[in-house]
Order: structure tokens, then C-alpha cells, then sequence
């Protein structure tokens, strides 16, 4: 018979804190879960009566809320910005890796500072310039001001320089343009990197609550959280609904990074921190 290998302490530990870890941080979503499914009267009590829990609060803010509109308005945006995103930041992040112009380091120290700059300092010039355009409660102010991140130029970067330049070289003697070298050389080799940048970039903007909240002024405009905001009133608090909203912001996420989980790894790692 073969003998067991004795488990070291040391991984006991690990194990146990990892079951700790997972028990603090999915311990609140399932709660959540199970105060979306209880009525009104119940929210504020412990217990849990299976005899009473329903799915009559989705139905509720589907039924009393333009609870869809929202939805529509959040894929939306989310999916516009996220797709500039994927286009803009890619395109500078390879000219800032591969093409040598003037200024060219200048500018990728200007992309740097500006990832250390609050978003809320340039939050009230934005806001004019947006106003003078005429772009509040419009999709155009909602899409237009974040179709590209420094974040995601640096992240593309990053990633472009771990690419082999003979790839390159070879592409140019067989006749391949810059733009056909990036689109048809370049791009299917970055498919981690954009992965990743998908992930983040429409997470975030799905997720955005200060901006949308600031931009727009009418219901039909709201996004998922903006919308989900307007369940509070000065006094009182739908928790049961406003909890059933979350569960389902949360869904779109969850099954997003549960599709592109190894590709978020892999692109993780790979843009690490080459010069």
C-alpha cells in the first residue's frame, strides 16, 4: 500500500485562509441574494423563510421602473466606450512601442502623469466643455469623452514591446503596409492584452456611476446605477429592490470574467515591465 503524504501545517493554514477569504467575500453577495428574494417585511431580520422568498422584486422594478431602458442605456455606452477603447488605446499604444517620431517619449510621459491625475480634478472643465457643446443628456457626452483610457494606451504599450520586431520585419518584406503589419500581424497576436483591456474597460464603464450621474438629467437617460440610485428616497430605502437591481447589474460581470477568465490572466502577465 502506498503511504499518504503527510499535509504540512503550513498548507493547512493556506487552505484555511483561503476558505476564510472565500467565506468574507461571497458570504455578502449570497446575503444580498437572499434579502432580493425576501418581501419588504422580512429585510431587516435574520431568519430566512423559505415560504416567503420570491422573485416578486424583479418583477416589481421591471414593472415600475423603466427598468430595461436603463439596461439598453448601459450596454450601450459600455459596449461604445469599451470598443474606442479597444481601437484608440491599441493604435497609440503600438505607435508609442514601435514608431519612432518627435516628442515621442515626451508624450508617453504626458500618458503616465495623466494616469496620476484624479479623475474629479478635470471633472468640472470637462463638464463645461460638455455643457457649451450641448452634449449633456445626450449619448454623444456619455460616449464620446471616454473612448480612450492612458491606462489602456500604457497597458497596450506595455504588451506591443514583448512582440518580437522580426514579425515585423518580415510582414514589411512581403509588401505589408504599417496599418496592414498592425491589423493583420499585430492585432491576432494581442488577443490577450485586448482581452484584458475588455474586461477592465467594460467593467468600468458598466460600473460608472459619477459620470452618468453627473451627464444626465432625465430617467430615459439613467444607466443601470444611476438608475438603481433613485430606489433611495430621503426617507426610506427599498433594500429588497435596490438589492434585486444589484444582483442583476452584477450578472453582465460576473459572466464576463467567467468567458474571458485565461485570457485576463494571460494578458495580465503579459504586459509586464519591459522599457
Amino acid at each position: 500500500m502506498k503511504k499518504r503524504k503527510k499535509v504540512s501545517p503550513v498548507r493547512i493554514l493556506f487552505y484555511l485562509i483561503l476558505i476564510l477569504y472565500s467565506v468574507i467575500t461571497l458570504g455578502p453577495f449570497l446575503w444580498s441574494f437572499i434579502i432580493s428574494l425576501k418581501p419588504s417585511s422580512e429585510t431587516n431580520t435574520l431568519s430566512v423563510n423559505l415560504s416567503t422568498l420570491s422573485f416578486k422584486n424583479y418583477k416589481y422594478i421591471f414593472e415600475n421602473f423603466p427598468f430595461t431602458r436603463w439596461m439598453l442605456n448601459s450596454v450601450f455606452i459600455a459596449l461604445v466606450c469599451t470598443i474606442g477603447n479597444l481601437v484608440f488605446n491599441s493604435m497609440a499604444g503600438y505607435a508609442l512601442a514601435r514608431i519612432n517620431f518627435p516628442g515621442k517619449k515626451t508624450i508617453f510621459l504626458a500618458v503616465l502623469g495623466m494616469m496620476m491625475i484624479p479623475g474629479q480634478v478635470v471633472m468640472v472643465p470637462t463638464y463645461m466643455i460638455l455643457s457649451k457643446l450641448g452634449w449633456i443628456n445626450t449619448y454623444k457626452g456619455l460616449t464620446i469623452p471616454f473612448l480612450t483610457s492612458m491606462f489602456g494606451v500604457f497597458l497596450m504599450r506595455q504588451f506591443f514591446l514583448t512582440i518580437p520586431k522580426e514579425l515585423e520585419e518580415s510582414a514589411a518584406i512581403d509588401g505589408l503596409s504599417r496599418f496592414g503589419t498592425f491589423f493583420k500581424i499585430i492585432i491576432p497576436t494581442a488577443t490577450t492584452a485586448l482581452t484584458t483591456q475588455f474586461i477592465l474597460m467594460f467593467t468600468g464603464n458598466w460600473n460608472s456611476f459619477l459620470w452618468p450621474n453627473l451627464l444626465t438629467a432625465s430617467d430615459e437617460m439613467y444607466t443601470l446605477p444611476v438608475g438603481l440610485n433613485s430606489f433611495y428616497g430621503q426617507y426610506f430605502q427599498m433594500w429588497d429592490q435596490v438589492l434585486a437591481g444589484a444582483m442583476l447589474i452584477s450578472l453582465p460581470m460576473i459572466l464576463v470574467f467567467l468567458i474571458f477568465q485565461k485570457n485576463f490572466i494571460k494578458g495580465i502577465a503579459s504586459t509586464g515591465g519591459k522599457e
